[in-house]
């Protein structure tokens, strides 16, 4: 890694993925890319990590976007291309990272017109429309961000890992099915989850009005 990404991990298994290039506004260079992909591979296979929250070290922006220095640079087209692979790669491993990540693939997730147009115009728009748009789930005060980012990581950390990931896996292999075919792969997904121990746990613990200590089997 070259230091452009910090990592980190709390005592309730929440990992902390920050983009730590504030004098470039983490533009997503090369290198940049390559150390976010190692840490979110870092915390894939890291048993004691419950949830993945990225975020960035910059006091306003997250990502300034792609590398414009990088497109503009002298070196081989064949050099460039190589390095194209690994925004796909990010992709896939987020929604194929079987842990609950604070962060979106704004695309999949707001109406695809209103997509476009921000894509294509490139207009910026505030928290409140953010959150019109459903980019956000929630819009807070600055001063409270990394308290409310927190407390919900921890929620997260708090549920099943094991239920939780077959539920996250469940979500990413039928998002672009049918709706038939989403509902009989997510019966077997329900089917399999019902064979675990914390899901009689989780009930248990709810009926009990108490946390409840995960088996992981």
């Amino acid at each position: 890694m070259t230091g452009r990404v910090r990592y980190e991990v709390d005592d309730m298994g929440a990992a902390f993925v920050t983009l730590d290039a504030p004098e470039s506004r983490n533009a997503l260079s090369d290198e940049l890319l390559g150390d976010l992909l190692d840490a979110v591979e870092r915390a894939r296979a890291d048993d004691a990590v419950r949830v993945v929250v990225l975020t960035s070290s910059h006091d306003r922006v997250f990502s300034a976007g792609g590398d414009l220095k990088a497109f503009a640079a002298d070196t081989p087209t064949i050099g460039k291309y190589a390095g194209l692979d690994r925004f796909p790669r990010l992709y896939k491993l987020i929604g194929n990272l079987g842990k609950p990540m604070i962060s979106a693939l704004i695309y999949r997730n707001i109406d695809r017109m209103k997509a476009n147009e921000l894509m294509m115009l490139g207009e910026p728009i505030d928290a409140a429309e953010a959150y019109r748009l459903n980019i956000v789930n929630a819009v807070v005060p600055a001063e409270r961000f990394d308290e409310v980012v927190r407390e919900w990581a921890h929620k997260v950390a708090r549920k099943s890992p094991l239920l939780m990931r077959l539920g996250k896996n469940a979500i990413n292999a039928t998002r672009d099915m049918s709706l038939p075919d989403a509902l009989e792969a997510l019966r077997a997904q329900l089917a399999l989850a019902f064979t675990t121990e914390d899901i009689v746990e989780g009930v248990t613990a709810f009926r009990e009005k108490r946390e409840a200590a995960w088996k992981m089997r």
